[in-house]
């Protein structure tokens, strides 16, 4: 498996903003009001994937219990599907966000634009996190500890 790239998130988050933008074009008036339920389970996410990453990356350097290979594998896992879910919501919140944001005078649209751009927000902490914590899955190398270089 290979590392998340920043190119693609930013691929896939800007396809689901235009596709949410043309969306919304046509259907927006028929919509019930965004929830913002999403943003407090957004960042209740990143914040166990950050915690995980930084427990991850101490006990793999040594503090603590070693960890199985396979807890390290699956974690990637996690992060990797995470980072490009918080990619798609997060494009789906800007996409939102930038058809309600020139109607900022109408009740509706404003709620509408400070639940998407909390979600956005949320989305951009909960991408972090998992990046964080697909970080934290690699194996360290000499490199990354601590102390003076070794002789060689």
């Amino acid at each position: 498996m290979t590392p998340t790239r920043v190119r693609t998130l930013v691929i896939v988050a800007a396809v689901c903003a235009l596709a949410a933008w043309l969306l919304l074009r046509q259907v927006y008036s028929a919509l019930p009001p965004l929830p913002w339920t999403g943003v407090p389970a957004l960042l209740l996410l990143a914040v166990a994937e950050a915690w995980s990453g930084r427990s991850l990356r101490a006990r793999m350097r040594g503090s603590g219990r070693p960890v199985p290979a396979i807890a390290v594998a699956r974690m990637a896992a996690l992060a990797k599907a995470t980072s490009l879910a918080a990619a798609l919501v997060g494009g789906l919140a800007a996409g939102f966000l930038l058809f309600v944001v020139s109607s900022l005078d109408k009740a509706a649209y404003r709620a509408d634009a400070y639940a998407s751009a909390g979600t956005l927000v949320a989305s951009v902490v909960l991408v972090l996190a998992a990046l964080y914590l697909e970080y934290g899955c690699r194996v360290p190398t000499t490199k990354d500890e601590p102390g003076p270089p070794p002789d060689g």
